[in-house]
């Protein structure tokens, strides 16, 4: 896998908050040296914001860097902990590719409302919810490979 498509999300995220980051400095700075403000700099920023909740909620889950208590789960047996990962990536599956058709469904819903300053579709926003939960179920799906080879006896790859 190359590193561009290793750091996907990463690179997505990086984009949207420099952006955010830039639009907002620029905004304060033209606002308190010139008393001018950017119209648009709060909407655009905030697109930027979710893109990057949604797009980085997806790279921390694919780096496994999400919040999991496992104590108890690493004090079974090693076939009973694989079988317990094997349970919870599948029920992940299920509540992930649920959100992700919701999430398709909302935005549906939304693209014919226009945002309230620059009045372009708000599934420009919406679609991130698409994207992130998109790719947190595609990583689900790599995940539940890796545990049902471990299960069964097989090498994960």
């Amino acid at each position: 896998m190359t590193k561009f498509l290793r750091y996907f999300e990463e690179l997505i995220c990086a984009v949207f908050l420099v952006v955010m980051i830039s639009l907002v400095i620029a905004n304060v700075l033209l606002r308190y040296l010139f008393d001018y403000s950017i119209y648009w700099a709060e909407e655009v920023a905030t697109i930027c914001f979710v893109w990057c909740v949604f797009v980085g909620a997806s790279a921390t889950y694919k780096h496994k860097m999400d919040l999991g208590i496992d104590f108890l789960i690493r004090k079974t047996p090693a076939k009973v902990e694989a079988l317990i990962r094997l349970l919870v990536t599948l029920m992940l599956l299920v509540l992930n590719g649920y959100i992700f058709y919701m999430a398709i469904v909302f935005t549906k819903v939304a693209w014919v409302k226009p945002t309230a300053v620059l009045g372009v579709s708000s599934a420009v926003m919406n679609s991130a919810l698409i994207v992130g939960f998109g790719l947190i179920t595609f990583h689900t799906l790599r995940f539940l490979y890796r545990d049902g080879s471990t299960y069964f006896g097989q090498r994960a790859h």
